[in-house]
């Protein structure tokens, strides 16, 4: 299955929110093309490498319905990623998610 979907993506500080957008690969979990929001990532590194850094999630929107969950960040690679056994998950909310009215 070859099926992307545009996700939005906040990395949780201790006193502020950096948004970011991506592509999920549902197939793989890996999340590709991240764009942050007034967020400069040369110049500032990873949210995931500040010290106040808390945890990062991801929201997958139908409408004004939405799926969120957690999205693990390699800070050596600086890719983001949703567990085997997050995407799982997902992959069943979403499908409610898009096939209910």
């Amino acid at each position: 299955m070859d099926l992307k979907l545009p996700i939005a993506i906040v990395d949780e500080l201790t006193e502020s929110v950096v948004n970011s957008t991506g592509t999920l690969d549902l197939a793989s979990g890996e999340i590709h093309n991240v764009q942050y929001e007034d967020y400069d990532v040369k110049a500032e590194g990873l949210p995931a490498e500040d010290e106040e850094y808390e945890f990062t999630s991801g929201l997958l929107t139908n409408g004004k319905r939405d799926v969120e969950f957690r999205v693990e960040v390699d800070v050596l690679t600086g890719r983001y990623s949703v567990t085997p056994s997050e995407l799982l998950e997902l992959k069943g909310r979403a499908a409610k998610l898009f096939s209910t009215k």
